[in-house]
């Protein structure tokens, strides 16, 4: 009988993490053919599609560096994704936070690609609310904060027993 730790084995979190992977990198391709830089299409009165381009980390920090943060993010990408890995490997079994890793490898690599492509990540979600917004980001991101949130609840979870 597997263990709780050993059950399941690797591939299904790197199954996930390779869907993540395709939807991010389709949606990014589509809108960089369809759209022109800066181009904005409003679909409700809160959110656009919009293409831009993230040369920093998330919410555009660091952007404006001098191209040095390039090659940073893309080696931190590439760490973080076989730290992942590992951890992945070490504990198949634990689902909330294998799914939480999954989610980050997928949009870890996802940009970790347009680095190494075109120098800067794809964004084109732009929610706002009246003249505000908030930075345009990506299905890699939100696969990004959605795994982060379920790490903390399965830390949270993992506290209470």
């Amino acid at each position: 009988m597997a263990s709780k730790n050993s059950s399941g084995g690797l591939a299904p979190w790197l199954g996930i993490a390779a869907i993540v992977v395709l939807f991010d990198q389709v949606s990014k391709i589509t809108i960089a053919r369809i759209f022109s830089y800066g181009e904005s299409h409003p679909l409700t009165s809160f959110f656009n599609l919009v293409l831009a381009y993230n040369k920093g980390a998330a919410f555009s920090f660091l952007a404006t560096g001098s191209g040095w943060q390039r090659y940073f993010f893309t080696i931190l990408g590439i760490v973080a994704a076989l730290f992942i890995v590992y951890l992945l490997k070490r504990n198949p079994g634990q689902r909330m936070f294998c799914w939480a890793l999954a989610l980050i490898l997928g949009g870890a690599v996802g940009n970790v690609i347009d680095r190494i492509a075109y120098g800067h990540v794809i964004d084109f979600l732009d929610f706002h609310i009246g003249s505000w917004h908030w930075p345009a980001f990506n299905v890699a991101d939100s696969a990004i904060c959605i795994g982060a949130a379920l790490f903390v609840l399965d830390e949270l979870r993992r506290v209470n027993k």
